[in-house]
């Protein structure tokens, strides 16, 4: 093993730090492995009650209408999430295009939207108007208001009761962390805040961005009374074999609404061609509960590695977790362009290319990538990225094994030693 490990060119002394760290590792990683488990059992028994079929493989072109696959699958979501509806769609471009289509199809002119967790993902900027652009939320008509968190990373109840008024409509609660190193919110914490929300103003839309959170917990923000649930196919949900495509989860009428705005206002939900991708899909939620327990692991193996080594990592080596992003300071430019060199030449695809800043469509700054995945911006697959911007943090995520995701964190490692970023 010794010998594997040096093939990629990794030192003894990394090598047995990491098998330090991940000896410690032992019980929290069976605990990983059972929420696996049940997740796993919660999918097989959705396609078992909707009767997946081999009819449901196949690909519908044109128009789509009829696609017994398409239609099966959307059901199979639906039970998965404990939802009314589902509209699950290759031609949901992103993860972003999911939330874009969720909050366009739900918002009128004269509404407000609410963010109650502070400001959102970067891309989402330009989406609401923060940052202009043609097509926003702004120029529709659609105010926006958020409430910051509190110092220690909680909702700020007060400040949220007082920002809700007559034109809010939708409230959009991002889970995960995105370019921050805010916590990422728990489920049941989720469900928290959307009971407030509900006591303020019941007739309120709460919508939950899902990204990375799939299948880390037992249950979903649609268990805690979200009425709409937004998330990306290539990530946590497609299980790495979902080339493209997103999910909107939800209340029938608020899914409805989503389908008439992908599609046209009279069609809905009745066309779009599937092209093959069904197998794909299907296939990628069987395996997600597993894939995503891989990419955990790897996350809580990043931070108990690097916290060892004295750096701030969030969250930390200890704390509970509730998306597969490990965010790592690095403190220095330097240490970030060396840990994801690191990531990259862990990759199975494009490992002997250098990941180099740039400006990156939708950032407001530098960002560099690193993403060897077989789908390109699949970020269950190893990947990791940061903006190029003080204090420097990297976002690493993914690794479709749990070999991988170790592989990629002691390579980055590897690459932060050499480049005189790190002590071992």
């Amino acid at each position: 093993m010794l010998q594997a490990y040096r093939d990629f060119g990794i030192r003894e002394e990394v090598l047995k730090l990491g098998e330090a760290v991940e000896n410690d590792l032992k019980e929290r990683f069976s605990k990983i492995d059972q929420t696996a488990e049940y997740c796993q059992l919660k999918v097989l028994k959705a396609m078992q009650e909707h009767r997946v079929s081999e009819g449901c493989m196949e690909a519908s072109t044109g128009y789509g209408y009829n696609d017994l696959g398409r239609e099966t699958l959307e059901a199979v979501y639906a039970s998965v999430f404990h939802t009314e509806d589902a509209l699950v769609r290759a031609q949901i471009t992103c993860g972003t295009h999911a939330l874009a289509l969720a909050l366009s199809a739900n918002l009128r002119p004269g509404d407000e939207l609410l963010s109650p967790v502070g400001k959102p993902y970067d891309t989402l900027e330009s989406v609401i108007g923060i940052t202009p652009a043609p097509g926003s939320l702004k120029e529709y008509g659609v105010s926006y208001r958020q409430v910051e968190l509190l110092p220690d990373g909680s909702f700020d109840y007060d400040a949220i009761r007082s920002a809700i008024n007559e034109k809010t409509r939708l409230v959009e609660i991002q889970r995960s962390k995105g370019y921050a190193t805010r916590p990422t919110f728990s489920v049941t914490k989720i469900g928290e805040l959307i009971s407030f929300i509900k006591s303020v103003k019941p007739d309120v839309i709460c919508m939950v961005d899902n990204c990375y959170g799939e299948f880390v917990e037992k249950i979903e923000p649609t268990d805690v009374r979200a009425d709409l649930c937004v998330g990306s196919l290539i990530k946590n949900p497609g299980g790495g074999l979902a080339p493209c495509g997103g999910y909107i989860v939800g209340k029938k009428e608020y899914v409805e609404q989503c389908a008439y705005r992908l599609t046209s206002p009279g069609l809905g939900k009745e066309v779009g061609a599937s092209l093959g991708l069904n197998r794909n899909f299907f296939q990628g939620l069987f395996f997600a509960p597993t894939v995503t327990a891989g990419a955990l692991k790897g996350a809580v193996f990043a931070a108990n590695l690097y916290e060892r080594l004295g750096f701030k990592v969030v969250p930390n080596g200890t704390e509970s977790r509730h998306d597969i992003i490990q965010a790592v300071t690095l403190g220095s430019a330097e240490g970030l362009i060396a840990f994801c060199k690191g990531i990259q030449a862990a990759a199975p695809v494009d490992s002997y290319v250098t990941p180099e800043p740039w400006a990156m469509p939708g950032y407001q700054s530098d960002v560099i990538m690193a993403a060897g995945a077989f789908y390109q911006g699949s970020s269950i697959e190893l990947s990791a990225d940061g903006p190029l911007i003080p204090p420097y943090n990297v976002y690493f995520q993914g690794g479709l094994t749990w070999y991988h995701a170790k592989l990629g964190i002691l390579m980055s490692l590897e690459e932060m030693a050499r480049a005189g970023c790190v002590s071992l």
